[in-house]
């Protein structure tokens, strides 16, 4: 397989007409090393079918390619969409691949056999959004790896307890178990970021092992949500407004023999868990919203 190099990079952009834009959180890999070394820790193996999310040029793409049966990719930028099925026909011939434009965002469905798992260099403005809807809309996906900026990575796997635990922390342990997998220095980019990536592994729990069904979800989710939008109060007080009252909020904490005093980054998910079933019926009756940063 010939992966891609940063001469290579800059002559697909060209030719594709595309300038890397901070809108789109548009930062290509120009390392072979590095996209080798995702893909080797992501565990993706012949039987995957994988999904890719912004393969931009196709440096990822290629390098999946190399190990995995099948390869998805969902672009949204028309420009980098239309040009990858030429570079992968080129670099890649004959092997299992599919370009789908279309905002990550947005999708429900995916062309051919079901995907087992996702990698993928997730824009950072985007990138729990897109994680968490990507764990929602496809239970298929068993395990992945994404590559964000070292803050976001650090959120998603934080243990209770710490400063920078919260609702992406909370709402991502629901799904799956969650880990930081590595560094990755600015260099390997093109534009080079301002800011440190790193690599978030992550494998599903397990058939008969989730945390609950669709609507214990959205009323853990929206607990998640209201604990930590206001996190120097007690859970008592910052949990009012969804339980109706003070009162109430204290009653539903006591019954799932958490202190009132408590506040939210002290609690795991199965604290949440057990907090929003004990919540009454008008309160699990809540959405979630959107995923919260």
């Amino acid at each position: 397989m010939r992966l891609l190099g940063a001469t290579d990079i800059r002559r697909l952009a060209e030719q594709v007409g595309v300038r890397p834009t901070k809108q789109r959180g548009q930062n290509f890999v120009i390392d072979a090393n590095t996209v080798r070394r995702i893909v080797r820790v992501s565990g993706v193996g012949p039987t995957d079918v994988v999904v890719e999310i912004g393969p931009g040029l196709g440096s990822l793409t290629l390098a999946l390619l190399e190990v995995a049966r099948r390869v998805v990719a969902v672009e949204i930028d028309p420009a980098l969409a239309g040009g990858l099925p030429a570079t992968l026909a080129d670099r890649a011939p004959g092997r299992d691949v599919e370009v789908v434009l279309a905002d990550a965002m947005r999708v429900t469905e995916l062309p051919g056999p079901a995907p087992t798992a996702l990698v993928a260099n997730l824009p950072y403005n985007v990138s729990v959004p897109v994680l968490l809807t990507w764990f929602e809309a496809f239970p298929s996906i068993t395990s992945g790896l994404v590559m964000v900026q070292a803050e976001v990575a650090h959120r998603l796997a934080a243990a209770p307890g710490s400063k920078i635990y919260g609702v992406p922390s909370v709402k991502a342990a629901w799904y799956a178990q969650v880990e930081l997998a590595g560094t990755v220095g600015r260099q390997v980019f093109w534009p080079a970021p301002n800011v440190d990536s790193a690599l978030v592994a992550w494998r599903r729990r397990p058939p008969g092992t989730e945390l609950g069904d669709e609507r214990l979800r959205r009323t853990t989710f929206a607990v998640v949500d209201a604990a930590f939008a206001q996190r120097r109060k007690t859970l008592r007080a910052a949990l009012a407004g969804l339980a109706g009252s003070p009162d109430v909020a204290e009653a539903a904490l006591l019954a799932a023999g958490i202190d009132p005093r408590t506040r939210g980054e002290q609690l795991d998910v199965h604290d949440y868990v057990r907090l929003a079933a004990h919540l009454p019926g008008s309160a699990r009756g809540g959405d979630v919203g959107p995923p919260s940063h």
